[in-house]
């Protein structure tokens, strides 16, 4: 596998009544730092009604925030897939590869949330369906031309995008997974297997002898890109880190359990409304540098991981913190890592 890599997860969440236009500024900002500091991708994600949160949508974040790096590859982070049509997702990613000279990753999943499926016109029972209908469609449309194919919900009819991507055969695509089988369907139907943020090491150790396998029974190589999203915050101790990073990741996790990600969870590891000291074991990276680096390290030599996802903001933390946690991972864990593998 390639060498260790990181990006930045740009949540773009935050409170009811906040200023978006301030808060949008400091987005900008943040991605700029990232491109300075070295980091390797830039990712958002993607959730409609986000109440109690007021959040910015995905593809146009991400093309306005495209003029803020010309090196980062553009991540989305994830796509609610079963929400859409595959014609209008093709022909807008295929225009932030085209804008973004090639460096976009087509990030995708089913999404959990009633209130989305129902705005949409969907169910929660028809969304692996809609899933895999419209990867299919859109890795077709993207190329070959005169495409026609019938799903559950829409029809192609000798249909040719109006702008192909600029990457052949198209951008890779990244398929998140929380549960068992949505594990063996990344292996069957993406690039990589995105590895959320929210299970323990122990789960994403057991779920990716599952990946493995399954990629062996489908005759397909392990991938060269292996991602892994996680919660970051660093500081000059742990107890420091905790002190600062609680508030914020206690209120994340809190809107998490209210919109029920944990039913979207393995059983077993489908609990997030755990005590906080219990939340963050080997499901965070917190802590002084040394300890984060090493947590990095033990992630890249168990798992494989050469892709680490680092969401460093959660709703009301200030700019400031951020900045901060930011430049010492690039000051101090970044190097050790380096250091180590």
């Amino acid at each position: 596998m390639s060498d260790l890599t990181y990006g930045l997860f740009v949540r773009g969440q935050y409170h009811a009544g906040d200023d978006m236009r301030k808060r949008f500024e400091e987005v900008k900002a943040q991605v700029r730092l990232a491109d300075q500091l070295g980091f390797s991708d830039l990712l958002t994600g993607m959730h409609y009604a986000a109440a109690p949160l007021q959040q910015y949508q995905l593809i146009p974040l991400l093309a306005r925030l495209l003029a803020e790096t010309e090196r980062m590859r553009i991540i989305t982070g994830i796509i609610l897939l079963s929400l859409h049509k595959p014609l209008d997702i093709a022909e807008q990613l295929a225009t932030l590869d085209v804008m973004s000279g090639g460096r976009l990753v087509f990030g995708a999943g089913l999404g959990y949330r009633d209130v989305e499926f129902r705005a949409f016109g969907t169910t929660a029972q028809e969304r692996v369906q809609r899933l895999e209908e419209n990867l299919e469609a859109i890795k077709r449309l993207w190329t070959e031309n005169d495409v026609s194919i019938k799903g559950s919900h829409f029809e192609l009819d000798r249909a040719t995008v109006s702008l192909k991507p600029l990457q052949k055969p198209h951008p890779p695509i990244w398929l998140g997974a929380n549960a068992d089988v949505a594990v063996r369907r990344a292996a069957r139907l993406a690039d990589t297997w995105f590895i959320n943020p929210h299970q323990r090491m122990d789960t994403i150790e057991r779920q990716l002898s599952i990946y493995t396998k399954a990629l062996d029974e489908l005759g397909r190589p392990m991938p060269d890109e292996l991602p892994l999203m996680r919660e970051i915050f660093v500081a000059r101790t742990r107890a420091e880190a905790i002190r600062l990073a609680r508030p914020y990741l206690e209120e994340k996790y809190k809107v998490y359990q209210q919109w029920g990600q944990q039913k979207a969870m393995p059983k077993g590891d489908d609990d997030l409304s755990l005590a906080f000291d219990e939340l963050t074991r080997d499901r965070f990276l917190l802590g002084s540098p040394d300890e984060v680096a090493e947590q990095i390290v033990g992630y890249n030599r168990r798992l494989g991981v050469n892709r680490m996802i680092l969401s460093v903001h959660w709703v009301g933390m200030p700019h400031s913190q951020v900045v901060d946690t930011m430049s010492l991972f690039a000051a101090e864990v970044m190097p050790k890592v380096a250091q180590a593998l």
